[in-house]
């Protein structure tokens, strides 16, 4: 799964779409950009109709600017520090970052050396070990320096994820749907990421509380043999009124054999019989369906995929990130959720 920048992304920001009104949406949505045999295509027909091909580009550009926005807050922020103690930015790198990296010893150097696994004598990569250290050092050592300076400037990035619109109909949703913040997560049961990250979205459901809603929708992967019949048991689970206490329990064991689902289904107290013929008959693959091809229609192409009052993440989020996130949701002055309910 791609990376985050987290110390960018996620920081004190805000959000583009609550900086954009009504109106500037709807002149976005109004806006030809073709016009064929007199017909006007407008900037809402191309997002309506392309846009599987568009979110993913978009997630890409955002993360490249992300990274560029990155480094010009960083320099920023040196620039600043410098000049308040009327030095050159290379001055006061020079006494706040270089001055506190310490060279490796000698054998932690071939230690490192060792891991090389290199034919190659010692002698004549000496060198370059020697400055590949330095440079994680001091890469380590500027890091910490600029996030200190992050935390006593006020820092605030406008920069937001794209956005798209999730189906909410008809959903397994914990909490309510008027929630401030909705996440909705696109997941495979098989996927271990996916099986990574959810007890951070449990613990963040328990810190929240009716801050937080949380919908889990089925995108399992081609890759994953078991990952498809494990979402119809959650989903078989969910009709006896226990989808979430499935969810949670297959997540938690990864045992997604047939058999095992059935087993894990008794120690919830299920109706054995009732599941067991939901399950083997396929009763709910075809809700599984409409969620995987809802992700496709939206461009997702691994898991977990993430919506957060819409704006949209793709990666492995950590509960450090989505607590972010969700605050930065929380801090917005209007919430204005780009997933919306369809009828």
């Amino acid at each position: 799964m791609r990376g985050l920048r987290a110390s960018l992304v996620f920081g004190m920001s805000i959000s583009m779409a609550a900086l954009m009104g009504s109106s500037a949406w709807a002149q976005m949505d109004s806006n030809v950009v073709a016009e064929v045999g007199g017909v006007k295509l407008t900037t809402g027909d191309l997002e309506r109709a392309e846009s599987s091909r568009l979110l993913q580009a978009r997630y890409t550009y955002y993360q490249a600017q992300s990274k560029a926005l990155e480094d010009l807050v960083e320099k920023t922020l040196l620039e600043q520090k410098a000049k308040s103690e009327n030095l050159t930015v290379t001055q006061l790198i020079d006494r706040d970052i270089k001055s506190q990296v310490k060279d490796p010893t000698e054998d932690q150097m071939k230690v490192y050396y060792e891991g090389l696994g290199t034919d190659q004598p010692y002698e004549a990569v000496r060198d370059k070990i020697l400055e590949k250290i330095r440079q994680v050092r001091t890469d380590r050592i500027r890091a910490a320096y600029v996030n200190k300076l992050r935390e006593q400037s006020k820092v605030i990035i406008a920069l937001a994820p794209p956005t798209a619109e999730v189906q909410m109909a008809n959903t397994n949703t914990i909490g309510s749907k008027s929630a401030p913040v909705m996440l909705v997560e696109f997941a495979d049961y098989e996927c271990p990421y996916c099986q990574k990250v959810a007890p951070d979205i449990k613990k963040l459901e328990s810190e929240y509380g009716g801050k937080l809603a949380v919908t889990y929708k089925d995108f399992p992967l081609p890759m994953h043999s078991h990952a498809e019949k494990a979402a119809e048991a959650a989903r078989c689970a969910g009709k006896q009124g226990k989808f979430w206490e499935m969810h949670d329990t297959v997540f938690h064991s990864k045992e997604l054999e047939v058999d095992e689902l059935k087993a894990q289904a008794r120690t919830l107290n299920l109706d054995g019989a009732q599941f067991d013929k939901c399950l083997d008959s396929g009763e709910t693959a075809a809700a599984v369906q409409q969620d995987r091809q809802e992700g496709v229609q939206l461009g997702l192409t691994g898991t977990p995929s993430f919506f957060v009052n819409g704006h949209f993440f793709s990666g492995a989020l950590d509960y450090n990130m989505l607590h972010q996130v969700i605050d930065q949701e929380l801090a917005q002055p209007v919430q204005q959720a780009a997933v919306t309910a369809k009828k």
